[in-house]
C-alpha cells in the first residue's frame, strides 16, 4: 500500500526535521487533490486530500504515518515582463488578467507569465521588454482564494 499525504500544512509551519522526501511540480501539478506522485527520490505516494488545493514552493505534505513531504515549484518555461513604469506594468497586467491568463508579480514589480508567445508579443507591444526564461510559476491566487498567501488555492 501506498503512503498517504492527507493534509497540506503551509511552508514554514511545519518541522523541517520531519521531511522525508520532496516532491518537484510545475503550476499545473500543483492543483490537486488525489493522485499518485512519484518523489524526487522516486518513492510512489499518495496525495489524499479532502478537496483540491494550490500547492506552493515549501508547503508540507502530511504523511499519514508521520513526516512530511515538501513541495518544489518546478523550472518551467516563463517570460518575465519589465515594464518601464508602475503605470505600464498596471496596463500590462489587466490586459493578460482580461485574457483570463495567470500571471505573478515579482519583486521589484516586473512580470511573470508562463511563456505564451502571443502574451509575450502584446506585452512587448504596450512597452514591456520581454525576458524568457526557466523558473518556477507561482501566479497570484485571485480575489477568491479563501485567505491563503500567493501562490495557493484557487
Amino acid at each position: 500500500m501506498l503512503p498517504r499525504a492527507t493534509a497540506v500544512r503551509p511552508a514554514g509551519s511545519w518541522p523541517a526535521a520531519e521531511q522525508r522526501a520532496t516532491v518537484t511540480l510545475d503550476y499545473d501539478g500543483r492543483h490537486r487533490r488525489r493522485v499518485r506522485l512519484i518523489a524526487d527520490d522516486r518513492r510512489a505516494f499518495l496525495l489524499d486530500l479532502p478537496r483540491a488545493e494550490r500547492l506552493a514552493e515549501g508547503d508540507g505534505l502530511a504523511l499519514a504515518g508521520g513526516g512530511y513531504v515538501r513541495v518544489v515549484a518546478a523550472a518551467e518555461e516563463v517570460a518575465d515582463l519589465h515594464c518601464p513604469t508602475p503605470a505600464d506594468a498596471a496596463r500590462v497586467a489587466w490586459c493578460i488578467g482580461n485574457r483570463h491568463a495567470p500571471l505573478q508579480v515579482l519583486a521589484g514589480g516586473a512580470l511573470r507569465i508562463r511563456d505564451d508567445h502571443v502574451l509575450a508579443d502584446l506585452a512587448a507591444r504596450l512597452g514591456a521588454r520581454v525576458v524568457r526564461r526557466k523558473a518556477p510559476f507561482a501566479p497570484e491566487p485571485g480575489a477568491y482564494a479563501g485567505g491563503r498567501g500567493p501562490g495557493h488555492a484557487h
